[in-house]
């Protein structure tokens, strides 16, 4: 990917959830130099700004039992026609978050352009809630169920009516937090999930070895990383919303990062959740940044 140029979007968006600080985590990670660190890595860098919404009213809709729909839907179609150009000039996107709801929008950009898209999906979280299952509301549990076509029909229509990506495409690294609901989605669909009992027996290179292997078994036509920052153990990543102990070490994230790197995989890129607010000196932003580096081609020597 070298000599390509990176679009990076901003999306200052914490309608998703209930914890406010989210939206400032687009400012913390250009701030930990994310296209600085980007640009030594001879990539052409473009940022392309912030998309920004109103203020969250933190209110639940009546009959649909979701927080904050309207605004996230406005944020998401807006996010989706960013990417969907981004991707048509033949920029590489990565955005940066805010909640995690904004991948519905980030999927329904790419999913323009791919047939195929394959998707790993780093996160504490499966994000496979629906409005029938959801314990709270928070449609940042959901954007991989609305991209499969599964929730509210505002929200799986945004750019297309059709599903966004394909069950058998999908690969969750790093669950270990797993509402009810989704654990009976997971099993119906058969979507493969590696959760950290995988990662402790198995080893993470071994984990990563088997999931680009099954990527490129599926023929994918691009590879999508959506990481949430909680993925990892809050030792490393304080700075996030929805912390979950026993997590993916920083040497772990950044082996799963190399490798993605090695296997020339990744098409497009999002890194979420990262909030200030309950960060530590930045620490978050930096930990985002510095897995950045490695998916792009950071090494050591």
């Amino acid at each position: 990917m070298q000599g390509k140029t990176i679009s990076i979007i901003g999306v200052p968006c914490d309608y998703g959830q209930q914890r406010r600080g989210v939206d400032m985590g687009p400012s913390a990670l250009r701030y930990a130099g994310v296209q600085e660190r980007l640009q030594a890595l001879n990539f052409n860098v473009v940022d392309e700004g912030d998309i920004r919404g109103g203020t969250a009213q933190q209110e639940l809709t009546d009959q649909e039992k979701l927080l904050n729909l309207e605004e996230v839907i406005k944020i998401n179609k807006e996010l989706a026609l960013k990417v969907d150009a981004v991707v048509a000039h033949q920029h590489i996107p990565l955005v940066l978050g805010g909640d995690h709801s904004i991948a519905i929008g980030t999927l329904a950009g790419l999913s323009v352009h791919y047939s195929n898209l394959g998707v790993i999906w780093f996160d504490a979280h499966a994000d496979l809630n629906t409005p029938d299952t959801t314990p709270s509301g928070n449609i940042h549990g959901m954007p991989l169920a609305v991209s499969l076509g599964l929730g509210h029909e505002r929200l799986t229509s945004i750019r297309t009516n059709l599903p966004k990506i394909k069950k058998e495409n999908i690969i969750i690294i790093g669950g270990r937090s797993i509402d009810e609901g989704e654990s009976a989605l997971i099993q119906q669909l058969n979507i493969k999930i590696y959760t950290m009992h995988e990662i402790d027996r198995l080893g993470m290179a071994h984990v990563m070895a088997e999931a680009i292997h099954y990527l490129k078994q599926q023929q994918v036509d691009g590879v999508h990383l959506s990481l949430d920052l909680d993925a990892l153990d809050p030792l490393y990543t304080p700075g996030v919303g929805t912390p979950v102990p026993g997590g993916i070490t920083y040497r772990e994230s950044h082996l799963a990062m190399e490798m993605l790197q090695e296997a020339k995989l990744i098409t497009s890129a999002e890194f979420v959740e990262v909030n200030p607010i309950l960060d530590e000196r930045n620490k978050t932003a930096d930990v985002a940044v510095a897995l950045i580096g490695s998916l792009f081609g950071e090494t050591l020597v």
